[in-house]
């Protein structure tokens, strides 16, 4: 790096303090990737682990500037993710303490819980859940855990950790053509399905603690310990130093201070292809519980419980919600009861309002993503 440092500043005249300062003087520049440049990314990280190299074949599409493209320091998988894992019964979980933070969803009845202090060591999950093949991916760095059906248009991606990184936000990789994707849209960024009009689809999940899922969830699955690999457990060891500051350990090429880095947002995901993304910061969640409004088009709500969980369903624009227990009894403005879970909420006259995609997010990673974001706080 150091010599990289002195080419940078033999060739601008500059003083670099390192190389974060450097990437961050390009980015603000308009430059055109070459297929040189590309074939000089291909040899240099092939040298580090020979599957890179079809990342950066010369002749691929590349939707994404190719010097934002960065390693995140491991080989690929070298962060292994968990296919079709052990679970447990909730009754089995001993492991498991009720504060510990999960990532839990439910599909078609099937309920799993992901926990954080297992999960963040493996940042990814690929399992069947419901019927449906499915991946949660999970990037610390950006702090986002995102559900996707890895099936589209009939064909199933077998989906992996890359190595790589986009504006700190984790690239993952598909094992058939090894073109790279986008953790936050679900979307091939790079390789032989760029362009294809692929989208992988969001569905929802929420984070909570293990006490709270399991109490709304008693017959659901949880991860086992026992995942075929080594690695510390214990709530918190994972990445814990990163967790304990507003550090960022890789750069972006925005910064927004209205939220300090690690601040946590909930993204609205229900409209992929919006032209305007939208967050809203946790806090201000918490302060209303029940908030209401409309993006691109669509009216939503967001119940946040005790436990600061977010849980976001569709609304007619007539409809509008006064109280709620925190727990799963919801009333309206005209005095009906709606009854929560986590696909729907369902009034006593039959009346049902489908669940809408969501996650959380720090501040710094979707923004570095979508600086246009608008953002509630």
């Amino acid at each position: 790096m150091r010599a990289l440092v002195k080419i940078f500043k033999e060739k601008t005249g500059l003083k670099w303090k390192n190389y974060d300062a450097i990437n961050q003087y390009s980015w603000s520049k308009n430059i055109r990737n070459t297929a040189d440049y590309a074939r000089f990314k291909q040899v240099f990280h092939a040298s580090i682990d020979p599957r890179f190299e079809r990342y950066f074949e010369p002749d691929r599409n590349f939707k994404i500037r190719l010097d934002e493209i960065t390693w995140g320091g491991v080989v690929q998988d070298g962060i292994p993710p968990l296919r079709q894992p052990k679970m447990l019964k909730a009754t089995e979980a001993k492991y498991l303490d009720d504060s510990n933070v999960v990532f839990g969803i439910e599909i078609n009845g099937d309920a799993r819980a992901y926990p954080k202090r297992i999960l963040a060591w493996h940042e990814m999950f690929v399992d069947e859940i419901g019927g449906i093949s499915l991946a949660g991916v999970y990037c610390t760095l950006c702090g986002t855990v995102i559900a996707y059906n890895t099936e589209f248009d009939g064909v199933t991606h077998a989906l992996g950790t890359s190595g790589f990184l986009y504006r700190s936000n984790k690239l993952m990789y598909d094992q058939e053509t090894q073109s790279l994707w986008s953790t936050l849209e679900g979307v091939p960024i790079a390789g032989p399905l760029e362009g294809k009009g692929i989208q992988l689809k969001q569905y929802a999940l929420v984070t909570t603690t293990w006490g709270e899922w399991k109490e709304r969830h008693p017959k659901t699955l949880v991860l086992s310990k026992k995942t075929g690999h080594r690695r510390n457990y214990s709530e918190g060891n994972a990445y814990r130093s990163y967790f304990e500051t507003d550090e960022r350990m890789f750069e972006t090429p925005f910064i927004d201070q209205r939220l300090k880095n690690k601040d946590e947002v909930l993204a609205l995901r229900f409209a992929p292809m919006a032209e305007k993304k939208l967050v809203i910061y946790e806090g201000f969640l918490r302060e209303h519980p029940i908030y209401e409004g409309s993006y691109d088009g669509q009216p939503y709500v967001i119940l946040t419980d005790t436990t600061g969980a977010n849980r976001v369903y569709e609304r007619p624009a007539n409809l509008s919600f006064s109280e709620w227990d925190k727990s799963t009894s919801v009333k309206d403005t005209q005095g009906h009861h709606w009854t929560l879970s986590e696909d729907s909420l369902r009034a006593k006259d039959g009346r049902r309002l489908e669940r809408l995609a969501a996650h959380r997010a720090f501040w710094f990673g979707w923004h570095g993503a979508f600086p246009d974001t608008d953002l509630i706080q």
